[in-house]
């Protein structure tokens, strides 16, 4: 039942992407700049949350734009009702639902989909990770300079040492392609069907990773913190990678090794 709800939860948010995508909507701004909030993602949300609370009205929520609802179960869903809200606004159909599942602390079950390309991306705990029910793993790049990735931005840019701009410099001007969709949940997903090698950001929410991180993991990847240390989902910096070229990105991330 967790799985058919959790299917349904987010088919029932993206169809509120897809009646709202490239019509007229309602966009506001949240903190800071260009953090957009719009009505799609106000509807979608509704959606996902009537579904999840037929099915399991106790369990916990960690949703972006209506916070936290703290219940006595060990069970959270963490949700994303749109992730690329950007995207969404401006018509770029790189958006989706991401929702992971939490018990006990340990993300369990996983999906992303981004109805546009209809790529609906699933995980379960020790049981792999599939793409519209194919299963798919990571790729087998051992080389970060033979490397495709990708990165974001956070869009208030925290200006500490070793920041998102330095770090994208040192892999471009090595001409190692890294790309910025504007979608963390995507991107790792990429990652885990093996488009990416890589995958590395340093400012995500919860909502961003969750469902991301388990994809990742189950489809063969490694996902750290940026340092290499354990990751978890309530910190704000993520290294995903094929787990083959992990090691070497670190180093590089951190200024250790030159990349070659």
């Amino acid at each position: 039942m967790l799985k058919s709800t959790l299917i349904a939860a987010t088919k029932a948010g993206a169809a509120e992407i897809l009646r709202f995508f490239n019509s007229d909507f309602k966009i506001s701004n949240k903190e800071g700049v260009n953090n957009l909030v719009t009505e799609a993602d106000y509807a979608a949300e509704k959606a996902i949350l009537g579904v999840i609370k037929d099915s399991f009205p106790d369990h916990q929520i960690l949703a972006e734009e209506s916070g936290e609802l703290i219940q006595d179960s060990t069970y959270k869903w963490i949700i994303d009702p749109i992730d690329g809200t950007v995207n969404f606004a401006h018509g770029i159909p790189l958006n989706c639902v991401s929702i992971g599942i939490e018990h006990e602390g340990e993300i369990v079950m996983a999906a992303v989909y981004n109805p546009h390309m209809n790529e609906f991306y699933f995980a379960e705990k020790g049981k792999g990770a599939t793409l519209n029910d194919k299963p798919i793993k990571v790729s087998e790049e051992t080389q970060a300079i033979k490397a495709c990735l990708v990165t974001g931005f956070p869009y208030t840019y925290i200006n500490e040492p070793n920041g998102p701009l330095e770090m994208f410099e040192r892999f471009v001007r090595k001409g190692v392609p890294v790309r910025r969709l504007g979608s963390a949940a995507i991107d790792l997903c990429w990652v885990a069907a093996g488009r990416f090698d890589g995958f590395f950001e340093h400012k995500l929410e919860a909502w961003d990773s969750a469902a991301g991180y388990l994809i990742v993991e189950e489809a063969g990847g490694k996902v750290t913190d940026l340092q290499g240390n354990k990751f978890s989902v309530y910190q704000h910096k993520v290294l995903a990678t094929n787990g083959k070229i992990h090691d070497e990105m670190v180093a590089v991330i951190n200024n250790k090794k030159e990349l070659q």
